[in-house]
């Protein structure tokens, strides 16, 4: 059918996380989340007036982060 999207195989899912879900995840608070994106060291896509952040970008910030301290 045109114009109904078709899923795409090549194209991987991705969740997206609210700055709230993030901060949970990561046990910080959501200036520290808002912060971390706007210094653009966490990914993030704008959605209107709110931030999704891609969970894989939230793994490899920690992992990143992890690998700095040990």
């Amino acid at each position: 059918m045109a114009g109904s999207p078709q899923p795409d195989s090549r194209m991987p899912e991705v969740r997206f996380l609210t700055v709230a879900e993030v901060a949970m995840l990561m046990r910080v608070s959501k200036m520290t989340v808002y912060r971390l994106v706007h210094s653009g060291e966490l990914t993030a896509v704008r959605v209107g007036r709110s931030f999704r952040v891609p969970e894989h970008a939230v793994h490899d910030y920690l992992r990143g982060a992890f690998q700095e301290t040990a």
